[in-house]
């Protein structure tokens, strides 16, 4: 398997891109973090046709292929299970991120949020022979997967498809045990089909840069880097890791990535035990497990800002903040925890499998 076109083992994750106050992706902020990634020597971008509803391919089409060589940069993007319903839907779907995205090809294309449910729907509308063929075409250079379930799930997958070259995964020092998330264990499932392996979400949607006062202590003995540099730099370690992506919204943020992945050092020993630490802290905490994505809020009927209420819980449990400035971060006139109808669409969506309408009617109740 060559990669070879991968100049560096960081990548543009483009799902938490800076918006402007009419809801449109901020070009000229996109632009300058674009050209300052490429100037430092990175090349990977990732997206997907549901990432800020639409408007993530969007830009990469208008900030990147129009302004780069097409043989400069590596771009991956993924087949969204819930963006089709039947077979004759999946090729003009994947003609239409090409042209969204304005190349000719990708160099990765993921099977998107795959899970046990998921995976049947796409045995059911043949896209696994579909994609087969669109890299006979040369329309993809290497075919993956993204993953959410447990691990012996993913064994199956790649049993029944071992052409697949890559894994992408949630790993982080958080979720590295997590019984729900399985980090470790799906890892050692891709090491033992010989897959290299991506990591998504490695600073957790900034729940791992966002720390309590007591977490952010624990780093604060070192001295030596930002909180995200210690979750990344965790990610970043494992032998079969090739790529760490991280959701970048402002140029602040891919300075200090940048810097640490220029050059990488691997965590040592003691840094090590300190991520172990930070791990029980925001256990004891009890905080939701919520990474941000809002695919929640994207189907949600009313509109319920979910992920935004989950932040302001987190650290009101963290006891950062007070109920009343919890409340005060959303004014009467935002949809409340109180409006949830309990459909249960969110839950359904949720890659974290978190018990959403339980922890809206709690932090209703306070």
């Amino acid at each position: 398997m060559s990669f070879d076109k991968i100049k560096k083992n960081f990548g543009f994750g483009c799902m938490r891109l800076k918006m402007t106050e009419d809801d449109k992706v901020d070009y000229d902020e996109f632009n300058r973090m674009i050209d300052r990634f490429m100037e430092a020597g990175f090349n990977y971008f990732d997206t997907a046709h549901g990432y800020i509803d639409g408007k993530s391919e969007i830009a990469i089409g208008d900030c990147l292929s129009s302004r780069y060589k097409r043989e400069d940069f590596v771009l991956a993007n993924k087949l969204s299970y819930w963006c089709f319903e039947k077979e004759e839907e999946v090729l003009p779907l994947f003609e239409k991120q090409l042209e969204i995205c304005k190349v000719d090809y990708f160099d990765f294309y993921l099977f998107h949020c795959l899970t046990r449910d998921s995976y049947k729907k796409h045995k059911e509308c043949n896209t696994f022979e579909i994609i087969k063929n669109l890299k006979e075409q040369g329309k993809i250079k290497h075919i993956a997967l993204s993953f959410h379930d447990t691990a012996d799930i993913l064994d199956m997958i790649l049993t029944e498809q071992p052409y697949i070259e890559a894994v992408q995964l949630q790993i982080n020092y958080l979720d590295y045990d997590d019984p729900g998330i399985q980090s470790k264990a799906c890892y050692d499932v891709a090491v033992k089909h010989g897959k290299k392996v991506i990591v998504m979400e490695p600073v957790k949607g900034g729940a791992l840069v966002n720390l309590s006062e007591k977490s952010k202590k624990v780093f604060d003995e070192f001295g030596n880097g930002s909180y995200a540099s210690y979750a990344l730099r965790y990610a970043a370690s494992y032998p079969q890791v090739f790529m760490v992506l991280s959701g970048m919204g402002s140029m602040e943020m891919m300075e200090d990535n940048i810097k640490t992945f220029s050059p990488f050092v691997p965590l040592n020993e003691e840094e090590l035990k300190a991520t172990d630490k930070v791990r029980q802290i925001i256990r004891d905490e009890k905080q939701i497990q919520c990474t941000k994505c809002n695919y929640c809020a994207d189907v949600c009927p009313k509109k319920i800002p979910i992920s935004e209420l989950f932040t302001s819980y987190n650290k009101y449990l963290a006891a950062d903040i007070t109920k009343a400035q919890a409340k005060e971060e959303f004014p009467s006139d935002k949809p409340s925890a109180s409006d949830c109808i309990k459909c249960g669409k969110c839950e359904k969506i949720c890659p974290q499998n978190i018990k959403i309408k339980d922890h809206l009617e709690k932090i209703s109740k306070i």
